[in-house]
């Protein structure tokens, strides 16, 4: 038998909202829309997967290797179709493996379908350094973008701040991948450069995109916290007495 409430002593209860998906929109935007989810990371990365393992298992046949890479996004490509899936990952996989066969094929080298991977990183990483020596960090300006809120944040300095912070991750990524890829290519050694762009792909993208989340999570809570502790404004003016007091 449950015990008798709302005595004049007993205070109520107070009631724990749960966090629903649209109060961590802001912070977690990057994992949700921008990272495209396992599923994109797996379309935009399984080819790269089938040429590394056809160019060992073929004895760097370089020609088989490509029409393996490519086959395998159109095969990808195929099935999201079937299934009537979005092909937005997968159509910019299938845009990479075709730049790197073509790179490929002009250099006559298995590293050389690395090169557009490793210009890529080159590009993303000063881009990002760039945006945040002129203040305007890539981070904030991918998720005003992704939430609708525009350039607002610019006007607000912890919210530069900490979107200087996790831009720092992004510029750390690229730059990691430059520093271990880049002496591989020089090497010639392509198993272990497909073997490190495959670690250093989807792993540490998502690693990224995770510390991204949590150095945004707290300044969006708090914010929220705040906004939800702050009394109502006073009435309007010509609002009559009686409604104002309800």
């Amino acid at each position: 038998m449950n015990p008798p409430s709302g005595g004049a002593g007993d205070a109520p209860e107070p009631v724990i909202e749960p966090q629903t998906r649209a109060d961590v929109r802001e912070e977690r935007v990057l994992l949700d829309r921008a990272l495209g989810g396992w599923r994109g990371m797996i379309d935009s990365g399984t080819p790269t997967v089938v040429f590394v393992i056809a160019y060992l298992v073929t004895g760097n046949q370089l020609s088989i290797s490509v029409w393996c890479a490519l086959g395998a996004g159109a095969a990808i490509a195929l099935w999201r179709v079937v299934r009537r899936e979005s092909l937005q990952q997968i159509a910019a996989g299938l845009i990479g493996v075709g730049i790197s066969a073509f790179v490929a094929s002009r250099t006559q080298t298995g590293e050389g379908y690395f090169i557009p991977g490793l210009l890529q990183n080159i590009g993303y990483g000063v881009a990002v350094l760039v945006s945040i020596l002129i203040g305007w960090p890539l981070i904030g300006v991918i998720v005003g973008f992704l939430t609708g809120q525009g350039v607002s944040w610019r006007a607000d300095k912890q919210l530069r701040r900490v979107y200087s912070a996790a831009s720092w991750i992004w510029v750390g990524l690229f730059s990691l991948r430059i520093a271990v890829q880049g002496p591989l290519y020089l090497a010639g050694w392509v198993g272990p450069l497909g073997f490190a762009k495959i670690i250093m792909g989807v792993p540490l993208f998502v690693a990224a995109g995770y510390f991204t989340y949590l150095v945004l999570r707290p300044t969006f809570a708090a914010r929220r916290a705040a906004a939800d502790d702050t009394p109502p404004g006073p009435p309007d003016a010509d609002t009559p007495p009686e409604q104002a007091s309800g």
